[in-house]
């Protein structure tokens, strides 16, 4: 047993992570690479990211030892019917001389097992995007939101970001002199926090500087709304009221009231303790006060569980999951 190795991989839009380890939980290698999304990047560039990360992990470690692994990502079930994107991963698969199966998950399969061994409970994920999803017997089964930027993501990055140049948009038709959240928005966007003196001028250049970049770029703004609500900011603090029971409201479509399930809490805007964080938490733990409230951590990790727990030699998959995340 202490022979068996398992490898997983956390695949995003931006980076690929890769974690090799015992099934005693000992971590021997991870790697890191670029982003390895077949959706966003293309299968063959993506494979390639895929195969990067995998040598890395692997480079002190024998591949024959590897007996299972798993790969999460966004969007699995496009590359599992893609035959082009899945021949692409096989073949990193194999240049890494890896030659044990793999397995496909979704990212939020990957995120809730980072963050609970239980088979059953709920993540909540927000970060550029935002998406929820039901967990039975360590499977995806209902999943709310998640719709995209322009139909759904109701209190993800993008939506703050938006949410926030609205704002500072209707102040600046009103007439009114931006806050502080309005002016670090103009400084980002336009290189100045100074209003013109006829303030369409303002809008015109705000409204432009939004709709020459890509209408998700708005995701970046979304820091700047945490950290003036950090200040106490107001319109940056309603926004994030608005944003964590957008979220909440989300987990009640899928999430019976009843349940005592965990709850685990991924993506950028969630796992760090910021105002959003706390908010949401609250709204969580006030409809379901009985649940337990967890964070995600390491993908990559929770992947390598994944797989794991499938080998029949282990034989308490919970106290693996223990070792590798311990409770703080």
């Amino acid at each position: 047993m202490s022979d068996t190795v398992v490898v997983g991989l956390d695949v995003g839009g931006t980076s690929t992570r890769a974690t090799a380890l015992t099934l005693a939980g000992e971590r021997l290698g991870t790697g890191k690479a670029g982003g390895g999304n077949p959706t966003s990047h293309g299968a063959e560039r993506a494979a390639a990211e895929v195969l990067s990360a995998l040598r890395a992990a692997l480079a002190d470690v024998d591949p024959n030892r590897v007996a299972a692994g798993t790969i999460g990502l966004a969007g699995a079930p496009r590359l599992l019917a893609d035959p082009n994107g899945r021949a692409a991963f096989d073949r990193a698969w194999h240049d890494a001389g890896l030659r044990c199966p793999y397995a496909v998950h979704g990212d939020a399969l990957v995120a809730y097992a980072s963050g609970s061994s239980e088979p059953d409970g709920t993540i909540l994920i927000a970060g550029t995007g935002a998406i929820t999803a039901q967990v039975v017997d360590l499977r995806l089964d209902r999943v709310a939101d998640g719709h995209g930027w322009l139909l759904g993501d109701a209190g993800s990055g993008f939506w703050l970001g938006r949410e926030a140049v609205r704002r500072l948009l209707a102040d600046l038709d009103a007439g009114n002199t931006p806050g502080a959240l309005g002016a670090a928005l103009l400084t980002e966007l336009v290189g100045s926090s100074d209003v013109a003196p006829r303030p369409r001028d303002t809008v015109d250049a705000t409204v432009q500087a939004v709709t020459r970049r890509p209408p998700i770029d708005l995701a970046r703004l979304a820091p700047l709304v945490v950290t003036a609500a950090t200040d106490g900011e107001p319109v940056a603090t309603a926004l994030i009221a608005e944003a964590a029971a957008h979220l909440a409201e989300s987990v009640t479509r899928i999430r019976p009231a009843e349940s005592t399930t965990p709850v685990v809490l991924g993506g950028g805007l969630l796992i760090a303790d910021t105002p959003l964080a706390r908010a949401v938490r609250a709204e969580v733990g006030q409809r379901w006060p009985s649940a337990p409230l967890r964070t995600a951590g390491d993908g990559a990790a929770a992947a390598a569980w994944l797989a794991a727990r499938e080998l029949p030699e282990v034989t308490d998959p919970a106290a693996l999951h223990a070792l590798l995340f311990p409770t703080p």
